[in-house]
């Protein structure tokens, strides 16, 4: 005779969801529950995941691993010029990845103007670039990623639907796809990963006229001169590889360059930018867009008015790309209905060290999270070890201190740990050390060009034996430079380890085990070649 299921005892949570009280309670019985007494309307699940991005798919293909019957909702809100994408999220279709393929492109084009000083002969005349080639081929890749994702989805035994997912009630859940059909579903547990999308200036002629980077990366047309309007790492590095293409390029900046990173390491990006010709204007800020000439590109012009006096600036450009910030994906998706806090200004969600959101069945990962690094390989791994600790006995916690990042702009920058400036308001000023140099890469010798402009910096705490809390390089492959000293990093690695290191000669990294002067000594650290 087989055992009798355990009882459950359910009662209302004062948000308006369900608490589960019972002490034989075991896992998936709730959504069956629901089931028997009539409330599902719909097939159950163990978990949902809101948001088919790079950390809801990890988190939804690990929950499967674990045995556990997963569902994933995801549904791209078209752009207001249209454009729209397929599933894998921000990262994949309009981020991380062609933003990467077009900065590879203009490089390319700065090492062909490097090559004749290495004996490359080379027909300057025939030399164009090819704004469609690249756009086609950026976007089959694209392509072939989505179709990969979708696959591996049913591989795992994983349910997708390209729907809109929206809250209705506890553990409920409605589903729209793009011909209006509505479906219900429950679950267990969801996982809000739903991301952010650009920011408008809420400003005449910014959605009809304007682009963002949702619109960018596969725009059918050369964008032509651009005006550039933020200072984020989206900003820099879209107006980076534009101007590497050969495009007239203005960056209007409203106050600081990459806000929340290292203040030394962006005055530093942003001399370079303008050194190698993108323009800036700073302190402004645009007030309305007009449309001047229709085509592709088409004109625009553009009144932007000083954050400072009573300045006005006019212009004209053919491209106009917004770059000013990105809002979470989570004011209309019902958290309302099932109490769901949020930061009222920002979207955000509040979390606890857990990703737990204030509903204890109703978890966050990603970019919608306040107060975290909105970065994908974090969204990935926060999904991966929320998942093995709900299913699979895990312990672990996403560190969202010692992670590494870069920014692709021309002259990249990579960064791991504190920015000088946290450092300074979590340990002191008179507890920090900080090391730097520039450098000249042997590369960059022979075309004789950019010396004294790559730059390294660590930043070490005194009182744990100079234990290194901050990285930071300007140099060409930042990213791959960082990646590996990440790892020492969280390993404890301090300045003695550094010094004790044996350098790979000669390239950009090895300047990290030959630090020897202080920011506090104030001597020189130019460099007088390799």
């Amino acid at each position: 005779m087989e055992p009798s299921p355990p009882v459950v005892f359910v009662r209302r949570h004062p948000v308006g969801g369900y608490e589960k009280t019972a002490q034989a309670h075991r896992e998936g019985t709730l959504h069956k529950m629901l089931e028997v007494t009539g409330q599902a309307e719909g097939p159950s699940y163990d978990l949902i995941v809101i948001g088919g991005g790079s950390g809801g798919l990890a988190a939804s293909k690990e929950a499967a691993k674990l045995g556990k019957k997963v569902m994933v909702l995801d549904f791209v809100v078209p752009t207001p010029l249209g454009t729209k994408w397929g599933l894998g999220g921000t990262c994949v279709n309009v981020g991380c990845i062609p933003k990467k393929l077009m900065h590879q492109t203009a490089l390319l084009g700065q090492a062909i103007r490097d090559a004749p000083k290495f004996g490359w002969n080379l027909n300057e005349k025939a030399i164009k670039h090819s704004w469609d080639t690249m756009t086609e081929a950026v976007q089959n890749y694209i392509g072939s990623l989505n179709w990969g994702y979708r696959v591996s989805l049913r591989e795992n035994s994983v349910t997708y639907e390209n729907a809109y997912a929206e809250f209705v009630g506890p553990h409920k859940i409605k589903a729209t796809n793009n011909k209006g059909v509505v479906k219900f579903y429950i679950a267990e547990r969801f996982l809000i990963a739903t991301g952010e999308r650009p920011r408008y200036l809420g400003i005449p002629g910014d959605k009809e006229y304007c682009i963002t980077s949702d619109d960018l990366f596969s725009l059918p047309y050369c964008p032509g001169k651009t005006l550039v309007v933020g200072a984020s790492y989206v900003a820099l590095e879209c107006a980076g590889f534009l101007a590497g293409l050969g495009l007239d390029v203005t960056v209007m900046v409203r106050s600081i360059l990459l806000r929340g990173f290292d203040q030394d390491m962006a005055n530093k990006v942003g001399e370079y930018m303008e050194e190698h010709g993108i323009k800036f204007i700073r302190k402004y800020v645009p007030s309305k867009i007009e449309q001047i000439k229709q085509g592709t590109p088409g004109l625009l012009r553009v009144t932007a008015h000083s954050t400072e006096d009573s300045g006005v600036f006019k212009g004209e450009y053919n491209t106009v790309l917004l770059a000013i910030g990105r809002d979470a994906c989570t004011r209309k998706i019902g958290l309302e209905k099932v109490g769901v806090k949020i930061n009222e200004k920002t979207g955000k969600i509040p979390v606890n060290d857990e990703e737990q959101t204030n509903v204890p069945y109703i978890y966050a990962i990603g970019d919608v999270l306040e107060d975290k690094l909105e970065l994908t390989p974090v969204a990935i791994q926060a999904g991966r070890l929320l998942v093995q600790r709900l299913y699979g006995g895990g312990k672990t916690k996403c560190d969202y201190v010692n992670v590494p990042t870069t920014v692709f702009t021309p002259m990249e920058y990579g960064a791991c740990g504190y920015s000088e400036e946290k450092a300074i308001e979590k340990f002191g000023e008179k507890n920090i050390e900080v090391y730097h140099s520039y450098f000249w890469p042997l590369e960059w010798t022979v075309p004789s060009r950019d010396n004294n402009k790559c730059y390294a910096k660590i930043i070490c705490s005194i009182p744990e034996k100079e234990r290194v809390i901050g990285f930071h390089v300007l140099a060409p492959n930042a990213g791959e430079i960082t990646q590996g000293f990440a790892a020492a990093i969280k390993c404890g690695m301090t300045k003695k380890v550094l010094d004790s290191t044996i350098g790979i000669h000669p390239v950009c990294a090895e300047i990290f085990t030959t630090l020897s002067v202080t920011k506090r000594s104030r001597a020189n650290i130019l460099q007088s070649g390799c």
